[in-house]
């Protein structure tokens, strides 16, 4: 089945550079051209990937992407004006899995949607000190204590309530809890989930293990799954 993307830009000729190269590719393409539009189609279809602009008319970018994940996980990667910091933070801060940075090199935009789908699509099978890497793509649930993960659903309970993740926050997460008590470090975790290509900075990793804590533990400050081993890392 052909995978179906939205692009998002109020720049015409951006949407359809993007929409023939991915159709040229065998994908689906929808497109929007402001905030509004954007949130009607992606309340009305399932898509496997939104590529959003931020600066757009009626509702901007993190205005849509914040509204998409009340009811939605479909990877969101923000294009973002070169050289800003803060777009960049504040893509992944509203929701974001991945952000592109204008002017951009389309073989590198469909490379980045295809690495993203694969992740998506197969989940992490990142193996524990006491699990083979059979075992864990076989295991389509996985309990640790309070903690269920349903790989395949790409879902998380917690005593039976279930939580919305990002596709970035949920590959966190499983990665930590199938490797319980080894610490990760943010270039470890930033080139596990994100690929040793991702150009982002260790950043991306603290800013998501903040919006995971602030979803799963009651207090964040004391977090009780995912924990930070000073000057080190993160482990669960």
């Amino acid at each position: 089945m052909a995978k179906k993307v939205l692009v998002v830009d109020d720049e015409k000729l951006i949407v359809k550079g993007i929409r023939f190269s991915l159709e040229q590719d065998g994908m689906e393409v929808d497109c929007a051209y402001d905030g509004q539009e954007a949130l009607d189609l992606a309340m009305a279809n399932v898509y496997d990937m939104i590529l959003l602009d931020v600066m757009l008319p009626k509702l901007d970018g993190f205005e849509v992407c914040q509204a998409i994940r009340e009811f939605s996980n479909v990877p969101i990667v923000m294009l973002t004006a070169k050289g800003d910091d803060m777009d960049k933070i504040l893509g992944l801060e509203y929701g974001a899995d991945d952000y592109i940075t204008k002017p951009f090199n389309i073989l590198e935009v469909k490379a980045r949607i295809k690495a993203i789908m694969r992740r998506t699509a197969a989940g992490m099978t990142a193996p524990s000190a006491n699990t083979t890497s059979d075992d864990t793509a076989n295991d389509s649930i996985i309990t640790d204590g309070d903690i269920t993960l349903d790989i395949k659903n790409r879902r998380l309970t917690i005593l039976g309530v279930e939580y919305n993740l990002t596709s970035k926050e949920f590959e966190l997460l499983h990665l930590l809890v199938v490797n319980p008590r080894k610490v990760f470090s943010r270039e470890d975790l930033l080139h596990t989930i994100w690929g040793v290509d991702y150009p982002g900075d260790e950043r991306t990793v603290d800013v998501h293990v903040r919006r995971l804590r602030e979803k799963i533990e009651v207090n964040p400050k004391e977090p009780k799954y995912v924990h930070t081993k000073w000057g080190v890392g993160y482990f669960y």
